[in-house]
């Protein structure tokens, strides 16, 4: 099952769009949509920094929390 989408884009945009997608033989929605598929690949939790920083597992908690004992491991 497909869901609409509808977005608005300035005029330049859209004939940029127009425009890659009649040198690719494709319709503009076609293009988008491959477009879109090649943005999420790329976006994986690999090259997201903060996908990235959070597999690491470090510490988290409350700030004030954790400069305390920081500060409490100094001593």
């Amino acid at each position: 099952m497909s869901t609409r989408l509808q977005i608005l884009v300035p005029e330049g945009l859209d004939a940029r769009i127009r425009k890659a997608a009649q040198r690719t033989r494709l319709s503009k929605g076609a293009w988008v949509r491959q477009a879109i598929e090649r943005a999420l690949t790329e976006c994986t939790p690999a090259t997201d920094p903060l996908a990235r920083l959070a597999s690491l597992g470090g510490p988290t908690a409350d700030i004030d929390q954790m400069l305390a004992e920081i500060e409490a491991g100094r001593g």
